[in-house]
């Protein structure tokens, strides 16, 4: 009984005639926001500079970017190393014709191992404090940031959940099963969005609108959990003196951010053809490390408290 389902056809962006500002890019400059507001107010409690504020933020904003998209190349889609390189960093595609697409194909896996690298030399380049102390701290607006990734992979249609089958919360993503080329062919209409709403709205494709497959909706799944993650760190950090414990909000983050990853990926589409997957995917092995990384880091934080004696 498809009792709250929905079919889900967003356009892709705010069209302005010479470009088309991506939904996509809009998440991310919320995300980015969002965290420089946190860290702001977080560097204001520490007593911490503008300028190592703003030196951290390009650290971040780096790091970030090309961590995720290195990582997805890495871990998901290798064969662009050789059949579309100019692919892995330009937001187009080459091959089999040239494509705006956006900056699409990120890993978070990626992301968070470029982090740590970038948060090792800013630590020892700019605020001169150990490591886990500034990990403590932007993996606050790391988690805030993770929510509107996931919303944006909503709205994109990427990253789906799997056939939900009678599930009352089941969505059908139109354009995840029916391409542009071949929605322009079934109604006629040039217009890629006017061709896929003219099969929304149609009764004579009702037939086409019924093969398309109710998914559980993973990505919002997936971010509702970020949710909790983003409130569970501020309140440890705002709330309780676990900050003075060198990394236990990182370990804190680590375990609950990747617990939720790998249990959503249950019901997550592969998002890409999995090779020789052992019982998970490919995403769930790759969070079991961080996961335990994560409980290393929470129980040694016990013996590591934060003296506030700058490295030298």
């Amino acid at each position: 009984m498809h009792t709250l389902t929905m079919v889900w056809n967003p356009t892709d962006g705010i069209d302005l005639g010479f470009f088309k500002i991506q939904f996509y890019s809009l998440m991310f400059v919320a995300a980015f926001s969002l965290g420089w507001f946190l860290i702001k107010k977080i560097f204001k409690n520490e007593q911490e500079s503008d300028k190592n504020l703003d030196s951290l933020f390009i650290y971040m904003v780096l790091a970030i970017l090309i961590g995720a998209r290195v990582g997805h190349v890495l871990f998901y889609q290798s064969e662009l190393v050789f059949q579309d390189p100019l692919s892995i960093i330009l937001p187009f595609r080459f091959v089999p014709e040239i494509e705006y697409t956006g900056f699409r194909g990120l890993a978070s896996h990626g992301a968070a191992i470029a982090v740590i690298v970038a948060m090792y030399f800013y630590s020892k380049k700019v605020i001169k404090k150990p490591m886990l102390w500034i990990l403590d701290r932007v993996v606050i607006p790391v988690a805030s940031g993770a929510i509107f990734v996931r919303i944006g992979n909503f709205i994109n249609s990427e990253i789906i959940g799997k056939a939900s089958g009678d599930f009352s919360l089941g969505v059908q993503f139109l354009k995840d099963s029916i391409g542009e080329r071949q929605a322009v062919a079934i109604t006629g209409i040039k217009a890629p969005n006017k061709a896929y709403n003219a099969i929304v709205n149609d009764p004579a494709f009702s037939e086409i609108l019924a093969a398309v497959p109710f998914r559980h909706p993973a990505q919002l799944y997936e971010s509702f959990g970020y949710i909790f993650v983003f409130l569970t760190l501020l309140y440890f950090y705002w709330k309780t003196d676990k900050s003075e414990q060198l990394g236990f909000l990182f370990g804190l983050f680590l375990v609950l951010l990747w617990t939720v990853r790998f249990f959503v990926e249950f019901v997550k589409e592969a998002q890409v053809a999995e090779r020789g997957e052992w019982f998970l995917n490919t995403g769930q092995w790759l969070s079991i490390p961080f996961v335990l990384i994560g409980i290393y880091f929470m129980v040694q934080s016990y013996k590591n408290k934060y003296n506030n004696a700058p490295l030298t």
